[in-house]
């Protein structure tokens, strides 16, 4: 059977990326060695939870009503349709909205012109109450330039991290976005299990200088964990991220090798946004000290309101897969959900 050119070429380009993007995976360079933080108390605490297993997803979801109107309450597992690359599953919804004790790291940009902000993170400290209102719940200081260092460990004690807030020290003149991300999603895979991990990255969007992430390697980590994370920006961008889902038998292949690559090519205009978008988080921007303190509180609440989804996937194809969630009921609302999950070979 003879293949045609446009074929052909196709072919060869997929060949190509699913030699190269498994092996740049497989081939993740460690972070220089940097302070581990301890382990928070009551790692072997029974209660229940949903988290992430090799085969279950879970899809932290915020429906806010149209026009700024707050959050939508009260909806059931009817009430949603969870699509796999354009398949729906079969879903389960913790009745409840995201009520458990949360683990929080706090990555903040050093290095550049980051030291700009320091005045409005200095200030932070009483805005992390939010963060903190449940006893348990803890949080851990990053700043970073070329490289994360580890400013204060875990802890529930708010005048602790605002004391910490004041030590920020300019870095070099590196923004090392990729490689802070990946180091705190490891410190926080570290945390036990009945933890909501929360990542707040503050930075630029764009990274300068991570050595030891590749961007696929880290499309892959995101969606292989349940971290959440939140950007908040001081550099506005207009880039807009999309992608197309496409489900239709022999492409299938192509099309998640296309939604890696795609992936990959977004976290160069705005990685801080993307990788936002693919956990399920917000991405968010502002000027100005109030602009600041209002995202901040912001970011907390919306912790809070997330709806749990869970599915396991009715497609076992290793690699990336996009996720789309939606309402039986068009209620014109907003819905921000994870977008992404990375499939390993098992």
């Amino acid at each position: 059977m003879s293949v045609g050119p446009r074929r052909r070429h196709r072919l060869c380009f997929l060949l190509f990326l699913l030699g190269v993007v498994p092996a740049a995976l497989a081939q993740e360079p460690a972070l220089p060695p940097v302070e581990a933080p301890q382990a928070m108390p009551g790692s072997q605490a029974a209660g229940p939870t949903i988290r992430v297993t090799t085969n279950e997803v879970l899809v932290p979801t915020l429906v806010e009503k149209p026009h700024g109107g707050g959050i939508v309450y009260g909806l059931k597992q009817s009430d949603f349709v969870v699509e796999d690359n354009g398949v729906p599953q079969k879903i389960h919804v913790q009745e409840e909205l995201d009520t458990a004790p949360i683990a929080l790291v706090i990555a903040m940009e050093e290095g550049r012109s980051g030291w700009l902000e320091f005045q409005k993170l200095n200030k932070m400290g009483p805005l992390l109450e939010m963060f903190l209102s449940d006893p348990r719940s803890q949080a851990a200081l990053v700043g970073f330039s070329s490289v994360p260092r580890l400013i204060h460990d875990y802890t529930h004690s708010q005048e602790e991290l605002s004391e910490s807030l004041q030590q920020l020290e300019p870095g070099d003149g590196g923004a090392a976005i990729l490689d802070t991300i990946s180091y705190g999603v490891t410190l926080l895979e570290d945390q036990p299990k009945q933890y909501r991990r929360v990542l707040l990255l503050i930075s630029e969007q764009r990274d300068h200088g991570s050595k030891h992430t590749k961007p696929a390697q880290l499309v892959a980590k995101i969606g292989r964990s349940d971290v959440l994370v939140l950007s908040v920006s001081y550099s506005p961008s207009k880039a807009e991220f999309a992608h197309d889902v496409k489900d239709s038998g022999e492409d299938r292949m192509m099309s998640m090798v296309s939604t890696l690559v795609m992936a990959v090519n977004a976290f160069k205009k705005n990685v801080a946004k993307e990788i936002a978008i693919m956990s399920g988080g917000e991405y968010m921007t502002f000027v100005g000290d109030h602009r600041f303190e209002d995202r901040i509180m912001e970011a907390a609440k919306e912790v809070r309101n997330r709806y749990l989804i869970t599915f396991s996937p009715s497609d076992p194809s290793p690699g990336l897969h996009t996720i789309r969630v939606r309402t039986v009921e068009d209620y014109g609302a907003k819905i921000i959900a994870r977008a992404n999950y990375w499939r390993g070979a098992d």
